[in-house]
């Protein structure tokens, strides 16, 4: 049986945090990793970078457990080489995905020059 004690009052909150930005085409950065079992694989995100950003992105298939595929922008391949890029994107990939996952990645690439110099 209920009685006036029994009752008890209840506070309920909840906090919202919402971050805006402008949404980018192709919806993606500078990297997206695609596993192996993703909802979509290489050749749908091959047409869609290039239905919307053509000649921005290669497509390059990877041999590894859980990720098939990733798409680099090209642009990148202009401050790093080829495979230190595609290595390091990997090394530390792998570390983040499932054979599931989608992953979009932000690179900041700073390059330092230190030259000597006859004055």
């Amino acid at each position: 049986m209920n009685t006036e004690k029994d009752k008890k009052i209840v506070n309920r909150k909840a906090n919202v945090q919402i971050h805006f930005s402008d949404f980018d085409l192709p919806p993606m950065q500078d990297v997206l990793l695609i596993g192996k079992r993703a909802a979509i694989g290489p050749e749908a995100v091959r047409r869609m970078v290039n239905a919307l950003a053509p000649g921005q992105y290669e497509i390059i298939p990877v041999e590894n457990d859980q990720i098939e595929a990733m798409a680099v922008k090209s642009s990148l391949f202009n401050w790093i080489s080829r495979d230190t890029l595609v290595n390091t994107i990997l090394e530390e990939g792998i570390k983040l995905t499932s054979d599931k996952s989608l992953v979009k990645a932000k690179l900041e690439i700073t390059i330092s020059i230190y030259k000597e110099v006859d004055v």
